[in-house]
């Protein structure tokens, strides 16, 4: 289940920006945060698909949702200008933003490179 983050949870389990200037990240597993609005169409096509992936993937990471309407400082603050977008946080090394309703095969392909360091071999 993907779990809402407000400003003041998001300081606890990703990234406690009055504390730090570098990136620290707080999680205890990888994490993917999507920014998302209430009103936004492509939203609400991702949202059931980022449900699924947090059930395939309960155990390896955490998936997160930003309401940016709700919480305008942490868009501002990742620069959103367009939703949903996309934060992938490894455990180690800097997050990668992706803007964008992925489908779901390439969230996953994303999921496994990014956050969990597997390695992608495409056979053809």
């Amino acid at each position: 289940m993907t779990t809402p983050l407000t400003y003041e949870t998001f300081k606890t389990k990703v990234f406690d920006f009055e504390k730090n200037k570098e990136w620290k990240f707080e999680g205890d597993k990888p994490c993917l945060i999507d920014f998302w609005a209430a009103w936004c169409g492509p939203c609400r096509m991702i949202a059931p698909i980022l449900e699924e992936l947090s059930e395939e993937y309960k155990d390896q990471i955490n998936i997160y949702k930003v309401d940016t309407e709700a919480e305008p400082e942490l868009a501002a603050m990742f620069g959103i200008r367009s939703i949903p977008s996309l934060l992938f946080v490894p455990m180690n090394g800097q997050p990668k933003m992706m803007a964008g309703a992925l489908p779901k095969d390439a969230l996953r392909e994303i999921i496994d490179r990014e956050l969990l360091g597997r390695r992608i071999i495409l056979v053809r």
